[in-house]
């Protein structure tokens, strides 16, 4: 089984100008390279048939995603419209400012495999291509969000996959999403 990193996933988990709450320690190369080198600790199915999640112990020093919300914490809230790429609509995301978030113990290699990548504009070489990773205190995965639940719902067009709305699977994320935020640098 062969894996690389999309260019999607490249830009977000490696950007140009280095940020604290990204992937930290290693290239994309050395990523890619590890991926390929090290069997992960368990596989996770995804959302839809052609998602998997590889958990991974945290060989880098990248910290947790996300936090608890917390009466001591909410004053650091921030929000803002915004596009994960130029050929998106933005859409309101929330996030920490200023919080420290612990080293997360796991890394969750988000995969999509070469078919539906293809269907999504991007053809890959590769058996899997990363579309994102998540990092975890546990391994598990931490639902997706509502607002990347809708746009997959809305299909390839809006940045999506075209996997329909799963609602109870919507509400589950919303719970999450209700306690929890992202953090930024």
């Amino acid at each position: 089984m062969s894996i690389v990193l999309t260019p999607f996933a490249r830009t977000r988990l490696f950007p140009r100008n280095a940020r604290r709450n990204t992937i930290q320690d290693c290239t994309a190369e050395e990523f890619e390279c590890r991926l390929n080198d090290d069997a992960p600790l368990k596989v996770l199915d995804g959302y839809a048939s052609f998602c998997k999640l590889h958990v991974h112990r945290n060989w880098t020093s990248t910290r947790c995603l996300t936090a608890p919300i917390t009466e001591a914490n909410r004053h650091l809230l921030r929000s803002a419209y915004e596009a994960r790429s130029s050929a998106e609509l933005p859409v309101l995301v929330r996030w920490f400012e200023g919080l420290d978030v612990p080293v997360a113990n796991y890394l969750l290699v988000i995969l999509y495999d070469r078919e539906q990548l293809a269907r999504e504009g991007t053809p890959i070489e590769a058996d899997w291509g990363v579309v994102g990773c998540l990092y975890t205190e546990l391994p598990e995965e931490i639902p997706m969000a509502p607002i990347t639940m809708m746009r997959n719902a809305l299909g390839v067009d809006e940045g999506g996959s075209g996997v329909p709305l799963d609602p109870a699977a919507y509400r589950r994320s919303v719970a999450f999403w209700e306690q929890n935020a992202n953090w930024r640098p």
